[in-house]
């Protein structure tokens, strides 16, 4: 059986922990049920969802070490997980309950749960000892109590002793008798006097008997010696005594004192003490003086484990007679127990957006003292966000008390104090650790709101131009943060094509060379995008200022200079001083400083006559202009800017210095001659260079002759000279050698290509030798070091590569990560890798993927989707820092796998509004008659795209049924007459991706052998004004569609018949010549391939017919020749 209580304290419990702490669950079993027996069903009896009971790891918390029941968290059953005896657990005590509690968690959730054990009749009563001894008197008096052993049951209730009996009853019978604490014991009095005389020694049989069913018993032998009169018994001056001792008594203190006395004189008189039926326990722990009474302490107590023993004292004299009393002893408490904490559940996390009141912990504190020294307080420090409450009796919560906010404080030291209500109080403490997990509540953070950065113009792609730094204060995954281009366009190009952004590091890369006088500045936005889920961004401007460089030469305007023409500035004879005789204007289109032009007169006729203003370019006379002064005056002033380098341009300005040009132009008609002049200079300079490079040629080739022509006298194998003697050196394999080239002169020269990359320095001996008797000889050694040239192209790991990413990726992503050797050295070795431009589906390839130019890690730059792209393939090129670069390609493939993100779209039946579409089925269908089909698609790919069908709901379940693979609908049963002629079937398709997708679709039936039947039953879908509206519509804009077509069709075939007959009158009645045409319009030529000679020449025919032509008249064109044909009329 099973109950359930306190629901009404739950109400009250629930305001101050809710959903943590439950009322109390019951149950009541049996003792000695074997493991695995039924309990109860913890999930049905508090309500709990079986997720819930799986997702919160529940589980049993017990106290002690013995743990008597399991929960299956499967079938959520309790169960006995070891046998239970219910007299070792509880002994006498009435009602044997076991408690414990079960836990569950996120959120945290306590249950008490409480098991009581009932008694089963799986004890006898049982004596002490087999057999006793009794001495009697045999003067004793009918009436006479003699005290017995008393069995002992440890069963309870019915089951436990209920009644005596003695037998044979001759001389004593049986009295059940009650003391003041209410136990029981029995007596066995005297009915006939005894006689010594006729019988000496007695045998008799007490029986104890419980209530159980069957019943059980225990028996004692009684063995009685009559003695001589021994007239009085001795007596206890009280049948119970009550005492109390402290459980920290020492051994040796006086608990209390029995006394007994005997009327009898002498022997019989004297009495003595001693215990009986005493447990194990309390034999260790009293001690009773045989002669006094006194009871003193022999052990050690504990309140604790036992609050009050009872002893049986018997007092007896010499001549046996007894008398007996009960001791109750009992144990006072003292504060000798600090509380124990124990954390009964407790995750060690919790989350910073709990709410506030969220339950962290639960916790169980005990003390084992009574009164109030195990009346418990329980407090945590001050210092911490949370509080403690009590939910249960001897159970406190740990609940928030305010806002948790991780980047403040991440962990958090609570200590748990439990102190007690003794004199002095005892305490205990506990400390447990709760760290605070993440949550992403936090958006990255710029420094700034805005930044600037200035890139000089004509700057190498790749340029490193800002690097930007974001700060998120979450932790871990949350905190990781990647940097995005916000996608933009500028002057209609997308901001990627100038710029790129490392996801990685917020570093921001040139992407192409800019031009100063194209592009001033521009803005673009930069997003740093937290790892978190759902993700948190913020957005920040960078301004980027393309500073200018001095790469324009000044452009002259005026004046303008023509090849072949003169153009002279007029100076009268009568100019004063300053005489402006004309104006040099320049342009740079340059700005700032490298735009500053400055003229300066680089050469004239007559330097004293002119001047050219600094700034202005303007040229003045510097004196009078005199008689003597020559007409012709050549200028030639220069134009600089004030860039560094500085950049510049000339021009000749010729001056006429006449008052008439007439004069001017009798002076002037040599200049006319200048271009003839340079004309005859270039062509003599070119004579001059061909006969040079022909007196070359010759005798380069003279030389080859003679060359050939000794190395042919030779013989192979001829000695020509001993290079290891005459050069010094050990024979090892070199590629230089010396040479003599004057006297004591010496020149070391190459005699091979070098290759730093298979030696970079060479150690070279040169060893001087004399010709004496003994040589002499000295030696130097020279180290060459070989610098290097950018003769060695990047080379990747691979040809080609191969990446996966699934779709729906966030942008950003890392794909793949290339890498490319180079075996030149420094700058030459300096890879940066750059993504090939190019057109994938008429989109740039930039605005699909990006290249780390220095790491070479391939991004994506946005997200994928499957179904529009399966495949791409780019190039990515790996470029050193050489002048000129060298450069290798690899080829990217890049496979996007399929996410389950469609779902499934019904192909037929096709659902419209306003309109019913009935699959018929007649009454006489049979047993898997094929009603209809559902088609359906998935535009996803593989299991994703694998369809099952299921019925979802029908109008008769039992009728109808849908193949789970084909989505063919068919019959279960035979049609019946009593089947409505209307069902309705919902059929919903699902696809198999994780999780899945799917759609419905609703399937009409008319179950009918007529069409009017059916119309009949489903006449309200057939009156639909709207669609024979729309459909008369449609059937007047086809027919006028129709028409116009065929009439446009036949104007058409009438105007092409008109056509061809004009031409072909046009050629028949003409009576011109026709004109001349080409043999390539006309037939192949044939000719005689076997050989037989029947072909004497070669033959055109061409083949007309005319509108005036019969049907097998035919004109045939002569004979012409391969090229042209000529047609007679």
């Amino acid at each position: 059986t099973q109950t359930q209580t306190g629901k009404i304290s739950l109400c009250a419990l629930l305001g101050l922990l809710t959903g943590s702490v439950r009322g109390e669950l019951r149950y009541s079993i049996p003792e000695e049920m074997v493991k695995g027996s039924f309990v109860g069903n913890i999930e049905q009896d508090l309500g709990l969802d079986h997720k819930r009971l799986v997702a919160g790891r529940t589980r049993i918390v017990t106290r002690g070490s013995n743990q008597y029941f399991e929960l299956n968290i499967q079938t959520g059953i309790l169960v006995v997980k070891e046998k239970i005896d219910r007299e070792s657990l509880c002994g006498q005590i009435p009602l044997c309950t076991l408690s414990f509690e079960i836990i569950l968690e996120n959120p945290i959730e306590l249950h008490p749960v409480a098991v009581e054990i009932l008694d089963i009749n799986d004890n006898a009563p049982t004596f002490p000892v087999k057999e006793v001894k009794l001495e009697i008197s045999e003067s004793s008096l009918p009436g006479s109590r003699f005290l017995l052993e008393s069995a002992d049951d440890p069963d309870v209730g019915v089951n436990a002793l209920q009644s005596y009996t003695l037998k044979p009853l001759d001389y004593f019978n049986l009295k059940l008798q009650n003391r003041a604490d209410g136990s029981k014991y029995v007596e066995m009095v005297l009915q006939t006097p005894l006689d010594r005389e006729k019988q000496e020694e007695l045998s008799l049989v007490l029986t104890a008997a419980d209530g159980g069913n069957p019943q059980k018993s225990g028996t004692l032998k009684i063995n009685i010696v009559v003695l001589d009169a021994n007239d009085n018994p001795p007596v206890f001056t009280q049948s119970l005594y009550r005492a109390s001792v402290f459980e920290d008594a020492i051994k040796g203190t006086l608990v209390t004192t029995v006394t007994a006395t005997d009327a009898d004189k002498g022997s019989n008189g004297r009495v003595t003490y001693f215990l009986s039926r005493i447990t194990d326990n309390a034999l260790d722990l009293f001690q009773l003086e045989q002669n006094t009474g006194k009871i003193t302490v022999a052990g050690s107590l504990d309140f604790e484990k036992t609050k009050h023993y009872e002893i049986n004292v018997q007092a007896k004299d010499d001549g046996g007679l007894i008398d007996s009393s009960k001791v109750i002893i009992e144990v006072k408490d003292i504060n000798d127990n600090i509380p124990v904490i124990d954390v009964m559940s407790f995750s060690g996390t919790v989350s910073e957006n709990v709410e506030v009141g969220t339950t962290v912990a639960v916790i169980n504190v005990e003390d084992a003292d009574s009164g109030r020294n195990g009346q418990i307080q329980c407090a945590i420090n001050q210092n911490v966000p949370f509080k403690i409450q009590s939910s249960l009796a001897k159970y406190y919560s740990i609940v928030t008390d305010s806002v948790l906010d991780r980047e403040s404080i991440s962990m958090y030291n609570i200590t748990i104090t439990a102190r007690d209500q003794g004199s002095p109080p005892l305490s205990n403490t506990r400390v447990i650790l709760l760290n605070i997990s993440d949550v992403n509540d936090n958006a990255p953070i710029f420094e700034k709101n805005s930044y600037s950065a200035y890139v000089i113009e004509n700057n190498t792609p790749g340029l490193s131009v800002f690097s930007l730094q974001a700060k998120d204060s979450d932790w871990n995954q949350n905190a990781r943060i990647s940097y995005l281009l916000v996608e933009s366009n500028l002057d209609g190009v997308p901001v990627s094509s100038y710029i790129s952004v490392n996801s990685e590091s917020g570093a921001i890369y040139a992407v192409r060379s800019f031009d100063y006088e194209q592009i001033k500045e521009f803005h673009i936005q930069v997003k740093a995008q937290d790892g978190g889920s759902p993700p948190l961004s913020n957005k920040v401007t960078v301004k980027i200022f393309v500073l200018d460089q001095n790469d324009n030469a000044p452009q002259i305007l005026y004046p303008v200079h023509t090849d072949g023409s003169l153009v002279a500035e007029m100076v009268p004879r009568s100019a004063d001083v300053g005489y402006l005789v004309t104006k040099v204007v320049a342009v740079d289109a340059d700005s700032g400083q490298n735009a500053w032009l400055s003229y300066k007169l680089l050469k004239a006729t007559d330097r004293a006559l002119f001047e050219v203003g600094l700034q202005n370019g303007e040229i003045r006379t510097l004196r009078q202009v005199t008689d003597k002064d020559a007409v012709k005056q050549r200028l030639v002033v220069v134009v600089e800017d004030n860039g560094q380098p500085s950049r510049s341009a000339t021009v000749n300005v010729n001056v006429a210095v006449a008052d008439s040009f007439p004069e001017v132009l009798s002076e002037f008609t040599d200049f006319s001659q200048d271009s003839n002049g340079n004309l005859t200079f270039y062509l003599v300079l070119a004579l001059a260079a061909v006969s040079f490079l022909f007196i070359i040629s010759i005798v380069i080739l003279l030389a080859l002759k003679f060359y050939r022509r000794r190395q042919k006298e030779m013989k192979p194998g001829s000695f020509v000279g001993d290079i290891v003697n005459d050069l010094g050196t050990d024979g090892v394999r070199r590629t230089l050698i010396i040479k003599s080239s004057i006297k004591n002169y010496y020149t070391l020269i190459t005699d091979g290509t070098l290759d730093r990359e298979h030696v970079s320095e060479y150690n070279i001996t040169i060893t001087a030798t004399d010709e004496g008797t003994p040589p002499l000889s000295s030696n130097t050694t020279l180290t060459l070091k070989i610098s290097d040239v950018n003769d060695n192209a990047p080379v990747f790991d691979q040809g080609s590569y191969s990446a996966f990413i699934v779709e729906n990726n966030t942008p950003g992503l890392s794909v793949l990560s290339l890498k490319a050797k180079d075996a030149d050295w420094n700058q030459n070795a300096r890879i940066s890798y750059l993504l090939e431009d190019e057109l994938i589906n008429g989109t740039p390839v930039a605005s699909l993927i990006s290249v780390n130019s220095e790491s070479g890690v391939v991004y994506t730059v946005r997200s994928f989707d499957y179904e529009q792209i399966k495949s791409i393939e780019i190039k990515v090129i790996a470029r050193d820092g050489g002048s000129p670069p060298l450069i290798s390609k690899a080829a990217v493939n890049i496979f996007v796998q399929d996410q389950n993100d469609n779902s499934p779209q019904i192909l037929y039946p096709v659902h419209t509004d306003g309109s019913l579409v009935a699959e018929m089925v007649p009454r006489s269908a049979d047993v898997g008659y094929l009603v209809t089909k559902v088609v359906a698609v998935d535009a996803d790919s593989g299991q994703n795209a694998w369809l099952s069908y299921k019925l979802l709901k029908a109008t008769d379940r039992a009728l109808f049924e849908v193949g789970l693979q084909n989505g063919e609908i068919r019959t279960l049963r035979q049609v019946t007459d009593k089947d409505a002629v209307k069902q309705r079937l919902v059929v919903v398709v699902e696809d198999n991706g994780q999780p899945s997708r799917s759609a419905t679709v609703n399937v009409n039936v008319a179950v009918a052998d007529s069409f009017p039947e059916v119309l009949s039953e489903f006449g309200d879908f057939s009156q639909d004004k709207d669609y024979n509206d729309n459909l008369t519509f449609y059937l007047i804009l086809s027919l006028s569609l129709v028409s116009f077509l065929f009439m446009a069709s036949i104007i058409v075939i009438i105007s092409l018949k008109f056509y061809r007959w004009r031409q072909s009158r046009f050629l028949y009645k003409s009576n011109v010549t026709l004109p001349v045409i080409p043999s390539a319009y006309y037939p192949p030529r044939y000719a005689d391939v076997g050989g037989t000679g029947t072909l004497q020449h070669v033959y055109n025919y061409e083949v007309c017919l005319t509108t005036d032509s019969g049907k097998s008249e035919y004109r045939f064109i002569r004979p012409v020749s391969q090229n042209l044909v000529s047609v007679d009329p």
